[in-house]
């Protein structure tokens, strides 16, 4: 240590949380949240909060802000800067919230609000903290604040509605209102889950630019372990509410001490492995599904792949183009061409890619949800390049779709047995005792308990819900199984589980499967082959090793170059490679 580091002033505290408790009153009983945190903030040091879901990450934090429901009872001390926050008055946790503290939330479409534009929602929390600031100053500020966080062409963005936005520019757009009035503490809850690698990377190194400048102190809730080696200083690791370990980010990543830390880091897919780490020899295992890692690492590392010898791909596209039509003063327009790609029995296909590379509108083409503009377009051995109505009912009682978000993709009025068994209804291949065996039989091939048939889709985890996606889509045994985004709103250990239980389904089933994704690491782990999209372009195809560890296109290479590792090291040389990267001008930053 250096005489000047070692005489350097402490950063001041923002920041302390003693003996926080957080419960929830249902059905006459209080349930815990949180239990007994202690920790402390510094300025311009970012604390990650790791956990499974329920484990109580966003809840303690959003207790600081008061921003919990009615029948929830926050109990202990946080202060801020001093200022005991317990207990305030909703007048001054009103004036704290927007001020002092801020919330980047998970999902910003959600959070911002959708009759407004982007603009006007800064001003507004700019003029609602001064009052005295004229709206000429106020959008000028809102500008300002937009050019900070290097949105494109702000002046332009400052009049859009959120819809109009990307993914990246809306998150984008939401850290800009954040930091409107130069918080001491942002809250970033999740801030990238949903987001491509290049756009995550671009947000990282916006946070981290924001950091350094603001010298705000940041409280990162995440389930991403990339993230929080690129980005995080200590880490608090939580399970049911209480912090079972906390450390330093070299401490947690290289020497973590309780069992279920080393199960969280061994339930990580890392690119460049095509494998999940092992959990070291001796560890209990409590963590949902870690247990299985051994075999998803057994199945990477088989290389052999489907035989394509002699055998008519399962799906096909040759020469195609796919056009959106003009929709009243949104131009028509392309959102792929040229696309030549087949997948084959046995298989499962990456699709890769950026948000509007039109990964996306492959998936739903490739099962009839809509038409081509050119080309020749083949799903299960039938041509659906003009196929009519009758002929798609017909081909979709062959294919699957597991869809992104599952919570949205389910009747939320409607048991999940009904929802798995409804296809097989609607088709005429069930019904009476037969539809209620085959539908127990679904829930046990995905791993769910037969009483959960009765049971709404709000009364079960994210990880749980995708499974009835997954039985819902193999109700029929398609040929045929799109996965669009399937993982991306999974904790890391219910992902490891549910790539687990796809790949045992896949082998026992032989369907042929296009997976779409955005994480590459994912993607290593269960496809033979992998095609990459950009800007409606398919630019390189190829098997796993190929793509990932022999990348030839310079989009493809500047992808994964993006990828966030879970190791502090590596991950800060990748940082400091891809930026060299953007500066010697191979890369432009994309919305």
């Amino acid at each position: 240590m250096t005489a000047s580091a070692a005489t350097a002033p402490a950063a001041e505290t923002i920041l302390e949380v003693d003996d926080l408790g957080v419960d929830f009153w249902v059905d006459g009983k209080f349930y815990p949240a949180a239990i007994g945190m202690n920790y402390r903030l510094h300025r311009g040091e970012v604390l990650a909060i790791v956990g499974e879901s329920g484990s109580g990450k966003s809840t303690s934090s959003m207790a600081l802000l008061g921003l919990l429901p009615d029948n929830a009872r926050v109990t202990g001390s946080m202060k801020l800067q001093g200022r005991e926050m317990q207990g305030m008055a909703d007048a001054e946790l009103r004036s704290l919230r927007g001020n002092d503290i801020s919330v980047i939330f998970q999902e910003p479409m959600t959070a911002l609000n959708p009759v407004y534009t982007v603009g006007f929602q800064i001003m507004e929390a700019l003029r609602s903290h001064d009052r005295d600031l004229i709206p000429a100053k106020a959008k000028e500020r809102a500008i300002e604040l937009l050019r900070m966080v290097e949105m494109p062409n702000p002046e332009q963005s400052f009049h859009k509605y959120p819809h109009q936005l990307s993914g990246g520019q809306r998150q984008r757009a939401m850290i800009a209102q954040s930091i409107s009035c130069d918080p001491l503490l942002l809250i970033a809850d999740e801030p990238t889950t949903a987001l491509d690698v290049t756009v995550q990377a671009e947000i990282l190194d916006l946070m981290r630019n924001l950091r350094d400048r603001l010298d705000s102190a940041i409280i990162l809730i995440t389930h991403d372990m990339g993230v929080v080696a690129d980005l995080a200083d200590r880490i608090m690791v939580m399970k049911n509410g209480v912090v079972v370990e906390s450390g330093t980010v070299d401490e947690i990543f290289h020497a973590p001490q309780h069992d279920y830390t080393k199960s969280l880091l061994a339930s990580v897919p890392h690119l460049g492995l095509g494998v999940l780490e092992p959990v070291e020899a001796g560890v209990t295992v409590d963590v949902e599904g870690v247990s299985s890692i051994a075999e998803i690492r057994e199945h990477a590392l088989d290389e052999v792949q489907p035989s394509q010898t002699g055998q008519a791909p399962v799906l096909s596209f040759e020469g195609v183009a796919i056009e959106y039509p003009k929709r009243g003063r949104i131009p028509a327009f392309r959102a792929a061409e040229n696309i030549d790609l087949q997948v084959y029995p046995g298989e499962i296909m990456g699709l890769v890619g950026e948000s509007g590379s039109g990964k996306t509108t492959l998936g739903r083409a490739a099962i009839g949800l809509l038409p081509i503009a050119e080309g020749t377009l083949t799903a299960v051995g039938t041509d659906i390049s003009n196929a009519s109505l009758k002929d798609l009912a017909a081909i979709r009682r062959r294919t699957g779709i597991v869809f992104q978000d599952p919570a949205s993709s389910l009747n939320p009025r409607m048991p999940i047995g009904q929802s798995i068994g409804e296809p097989l209804l609607l088709a005429g291949e069930a019904s009476g005792k037969d539809l209620d065996r085959r539908v127990e039989n679904l829930l046990s091939q995905v791993e769910l308990p037969t009483s959960y048939r009765n049971r709404f889709p709000h009364e079960l985890s994210g990880g749980q819900k995708q499974r009835v996606g997954i039985a819902r889509a193999l109700a029929l045994a398609p040929e045929l199984l799109v996965a669009d985004e399937p993982t991306s709103a999974l904790d890391v250990s219910v992902q490891a589980r549910f790539l687990d239980l796809l790949q045992e389904l896949q082998q026992q089933l032989k369907f042929a499967c296009l997976f779409i994704s955005h994480d590459l690491a994912v993607v290593d782990i269960l496809a033979h082959r992998i095609a990459v999209m950009h800007h409606g372009k398919l630019v390189e195809v190829g098997t796993r090793d190929e793509i990932l560890r022999g990348a030839k296109d310079p989009y493809t290479q500047r992808l994964i170059a993006a990828v966030p590792v879970p190791d502090p090291d590596q991950q800060r040389e990748r940082r400091e490679a891809r930026a060299a990267l953007i500066r010697s001008g191979a890369e432009s930053p994309t919305a």
